[in-house]
């Protein structure tokens, strides 16, 4: 039975939550965006005025999805609720959200129009993969923590990984083939554990590096990134850019000179779903932190601090700051490649 076919049977509605850990009722990312892509494509919305469009989009929805249509649709962020997404038709690919912060953790349907009004594409993004559309420094990092440097020089803030991974992890045998890809999606028994993986980047400590500059601080980073891959056993070094850095290993870097953290719209305790291995969830808090501090000596950086924490146990070590998002609008230009076939 499907997961639209099991949200029927239940009888709930949009506005009932259901936790992602649900796996007979909640629909991750993949699937809702191929099974809408598939029943959306071709849907007519031609000649329909604007508040009428959105109703009626919201109505095929439901039905596609295995929801009633409520008598009215009620103003609730996300409009679906329960599934925590929100819609936005897209003729143009300029973006535009009202009134309202970008989450990391909600889902965001996007309906690409032909020109004559019909759904050419369906996409569906987390406010984290949103956030890194914008180039126009609109978005602000929401999240953000402060090093306390600490009397160590290296600190394996996590005994174990989280409950919830460690029926992903591999053996202490376990290596990782050179030809696999830092980018590819993490395998079940393919992850290595946070104990093994805290002995192999310890070996970074007083690597020293050239200093691009604080302007260039993502090139700048790139050089440890790599660097990391090598200790962890890849035999290619790639970067696309998402979080987390290293997705096969479900490990993020951060490289600091200063002792402020940028998390952006990530907060690393979240207990969000960020995908799935096996059809099994791993949540923001299960992703390993690799946290290195650097001091600037003769234009060269050199590493002299090194922490290894979970997400769930990041600010049991480091203390978090504050901070919102306040922007009344935002407007983010979409790429012509997001909407082409993949």
């Amino acid at each position: 039975m499907t997961i639209e076919e099991n949200i029927k049977r239940s009888g709930i509605s949009i506005y009932d939550a259901v936790n992602a850990n649900n796996n007979e009722l909640w629909l991750p990312n993949d699937y809702l965006e191929a099974i809408l892509d598939k029943k959306l494509k071709g849907f007519s919305l031609e000649n329909l005025p604007l508040r009428t469009r959105s109703r009626v989009i919201k109505e095929k929805l439901c039905n596609i999805l295995g929801y009633p249509i409520p008598k009215s649709f009620q103003r609730t962020q996300p409009r679906f609720l329960g599934q925590n997404f929100d819609i936005y038709v897209q003729k143009s690919n300029n973006l535009q959200i009202w009134n309202e912060e970008i989450s990391p953790d909600r889902r965001y349907v996007l309906i690409k129009l032909s020109e004559f009004d019909i759904v050419e594409k369906v996409r569906v993004l987390s406010g984290s993969e949103i956030a890194r559309l914008d180039h126009t420094g609109t978005l602000t990092q929401k999240y953000q923590a402060k090093l306390d440097i600490g009397q160590k020089n290296s600190e394996l803030i996590s005994d174990s990984d989280t409950q919830n991974m460690q029926k992903f992890i591999a053996n202490s045998s376990f290596s990782i083939n050179s030809i696999n890809n830092p980018c590819d999606k993490p395998v079940n028994k393919g992850i290595l554990p946070i104990s093994i993986v805290f002995e192999k980047l310890s070996e970074l400590l007083d690597a020293e590096f050239m200093d691009i500059g604080s302007t260039q601080e993502r090139n700048r980073g790139a050089i440890l990134h790599e660097l990391i891959c090598k200790k962890l056993g890849f035999g290619i070094y790639k970067d696309d850019g998402k979080f987390p850095d290293i997705f096969n290993q479900l490990l993020e870097i951060k490289l600091q000179t200063s002792p402020t953290i940028d998390l952006g719209l990530v907060c690393p305790n979240s207990d969000n779903i960020l995908c799935n291995i096996d059809d099994q969830p791993v949540r923001h808090c299960d992703i390993r932190y690799a946290i290195f501090y650097g001091k600037l000596e003769n234009s060269k950086i050199k590493i002299t601090n090194f922490y290894l924490t979970t997400g769930e146990d990041f600010f049991k070590r480091f203390s978090q700051f504050q901070g919102k998002i306040t922007n009344k609008k935002l407007q983010i230009p979409l790429p012509e490649s997001l909407f082409k076939s993949k």
